[in-house]
């Protein structure tokens, strides 16, 4: 699904940039349990959030193309801090790309969804370089209650965030655009939501240029 508002030359350049950027090395950086444990905001920022089983490490090593840079798990709410990456070459512009503890999982104390919400909700007011977060939400599900809860959050902060449709592979190509359009009327009243919303697939590797080309647009 391409931006069809630009001509085929901007929209050639626009990806080629997406693709160049994801070319950088790419490398963790630091595990954040803590705001006094952040690097400093000095380059742009970019978070990806989603629920705990919705594919974000296999999305985060596909759009690197490395195989172990975000390490995948059959045991939801692994992730429990904010993984910072770095990418591109320190001595030029880069961003940092970080990985968000996963959300909705069911088989985790109150005591540390309580400190998931506050970790959250610190980090989102309090890193002026973060330009957009991107809610991953599984195709083959939709939107659920704990997205729209993240979705709140998000607007409550000011963050910009944008959709992003993951394990599409699995979803009919003719379902598809309908999935699309459903999603978008669900975000179309939530403040801070980009309002295109983006469909991928770690396995069939599609929708990961477009994806990158957004990023690289923010960088």
């Amino acid at each position: 699904m391409l931006e069809h508002e630009k001509n085929a030359e901007e929209q050639a350049a626009w990806l080629e940039r997406g693709r160049l950027l994801f070319r950088a090395p790419c490398e963790f950086l630091l595990g954040a349990a803590a705001l006094t444990q952040l690097p400093e905001p000095d380059a742009t920022e970019v978070a990806f959030a989603g629920r705990s089983n919705v594919g974000k490490s296999s999305l985060l090593n596909a759009l690197t193309g490395r195989n172990n840079l975000a390490r995948t798990s059959n045991t939801p709410g692994r992730t429990q801090q904010l993984n910072f990456f770095y990418l591109g070459e320190r001595r030029n512009l880069g961003l940092y790309v970080v990985d968000l503890p996963g959300y909705g999982y069911a088989k985790v104390s109150k005591k540390l969804v309580k400190d998931w919400v506050k970790l959250m909700r610190d980090y989102l007011r309090g890193r002026p370089n973060l330009r957009r977060v991107f809610v991953l939400i599984d195709g083959r599900h939709g939107v659920k209650d704990s997205d729209l809860e993240l979705m709140s959050m998000l607007d409550e902060t000011a963050v910009s965030y944008q959709v992003v449709l993951t394990k599409c592979d699995k979803v009919k190509v003719e379902e598809q655009r309908k999935l699309i359009e459903k999603t978008g009327k669900a975000i179309a009243k939530n403040i801070a939501a980009h309002p295109k919303v983006l469909i991928t697939s770690s396995v069939k590797g599609y929708g990961l240029d477009e994806l990158r080309a957004v990023i690289g647009e923010l960088a």
